[in-house]
């Protein structure tokens, strides 16, 4: 599996907006349950954001070049990645930091046939610097990897139950969907996951499920197969 987490989830499990840095009790949590689903036997990927350090997007709109705004982004995913590494370590989990940019001091390079052998040893691998391209989203660089390795599904934790057919702060009536398609993802432009990901999703029949990360346990559930969140995928045919 692959699971793509933000970078807010490090230093809030809520993962509000107006979070910053890295909250070790939060990361603790984390890493133990991360350690409870690798004890099942799975091979496990993760791809962090770095929104609680720096976001590209948001460099830009202050007047940044988009290109070097986007460059300090993924050097912000680098540092949550080596937080995220040390931590489930000390939860006793092998784990693996490979890097899109070059930083051999702290980090492998990424290789794709090396994140393969290190997961079928039974390692944990984290992939860090986004795809080590500004222009796109660590969304995108989880669905690049996911394909990459083989995994059976990418698991996107969110600070919301799933996907809902309206804004859930906003409409109190809003219902939950347990299920939707990529297209209508797409034509609806939900904005939980970057559009480029979704569509690399759908031209390889990779599916996607949607979950609140700050529930304890449900990394755990979502592994085992619960039906928990909304899963994207397209409609089954009768």
């Amino acid at each position: 599996m692959l699971l793509k987490l933000s970078g807010e989830a490090l230093c809030n499990p809520e993962g509000t907006t107006e979070a910053f840095g890295i909250q070790p009790h939060t990361l603790k949590a984390i890493a133990q349950e991360l350690s409870e689903v690798h004890a099942l036997g799975v091979q496990l990927g993760l791809v962090i954001g770095g929104g609680n350090i720096f976001r590209g997007l948001k460099g830009s709109a202050a007047g940044m070049d988009r290109a070097q705004s986007d460059y300090m982004g993924m050097l912000a995913t680098v540092i949550n990645s080596l937080a995220l590494q040390d931590a489930l370590e000390q939860c006793g989990v092998p784990t693996r930091l490979m890097t899109a940019l070059e930083i051999r001091q702290v980090a492998e390079p990424y290789i794709r046939r090396r994140a393969i052998r290190h997961l079928e040893k039974g390692r944990c691998v984290i992939f860090a610097a986004g795809t080590g391209n500004p222009y796109f989203s660590t969304d995108t660089a989880a669905a690049l990897r996911a394909m990459e390795i083989h995994a059976d599904a990418l698991f996107k934790a969110t600070k919301v139950e799933g996907i809902y057919d309206s804004d859930p702060i906003k409409n109190k009536d809003a219902v939950m969907l347990p299920e939707l398609s990529y297209d209508r993802f797409l034509a609806d432009r939900i904005g939980v996951m970057d559009g480029t990901a979704v569509t690399l999703c759908r031209d390889n029949r990779l599916p996607i499920r949607v979950f609140k990360l700050s529930r304890k346990g449900n990394i755990g559930r979502v592994v085992r197969g619960d039906e928990i969140g909304t899963v994207v995928r397209d409609p089954i045919k009768s």
